[in-house]
């Protein structure tokens, strides 16, 4: 047997879901489903929560962008797909895009890339260089950047 929930019940439980982390309409919606709430009890409750600014998705997806940025070291490609998955509309997607300033991009790429060649124990230049763009492009970064990191890294061996 299931809990049930009356719409007020549901809409508390479903504001301290939103505090304790920002939060995307999906991830509310699948967490009101998983609660059994009818469309129009979710329909309610998600625009109480937007009206009480416990659900908002520019801030959901600027701090998701810092936060996968910073923590995991995800470049704008993966943030950009991920946020895409969620839903994400692409006015919140390019503002929270915006979040990472070029520099510290730049800066952050060049650190992972070096740290993660001197990681890889690969004698086979080719190989290592495989290694290094695979990694690289799983993180989300732009190809573009790849090559001209190794070509400097390859050159440096």
């Amino acid at each position: 047997m299931h809990k049930t929930y009356t719409v007020e019940e549901a809409k508390r439980k479903l504001e301290q879901y939103c505090a304790y982390q920002d939060r995307c309409h999906a991830e509310v919606l699948q967490k009101l489903k998983s609660m059994n709430m009818i469309s129009q009890a979710c329909d309610v409750i998600i625009t109480h929560l937007i009206e009480h600014n416990f659900l908002n998705e520019e801030r959901f997806a600027k701090s998701f962008a810092r936060g996968k940025f910073r923590i995991k070291n995800w470049g704008r490609i993966r943030i950009k797909n991920e946020l895409k998955v969620r839903d994400i509309t692409r006015f919140n997607l390019e503002a929270a895009l915006k979040e990472i300033p070029d520099g510290e991009y730049i800066e952050a790429f060049h650190s992972l890339a070096e740290k993660q060649w001197d990681n890889i124990r690969e004698t086979n230049i080719q190989k290592k260089k495989k290694k290094l763009f695979d990694f690289l492009i799983r993180k989300g970064f732009e190809s573009n950047l790849i090559y001209d990191k190794l070509s400097e890294l390859a050159a440096q061996s």
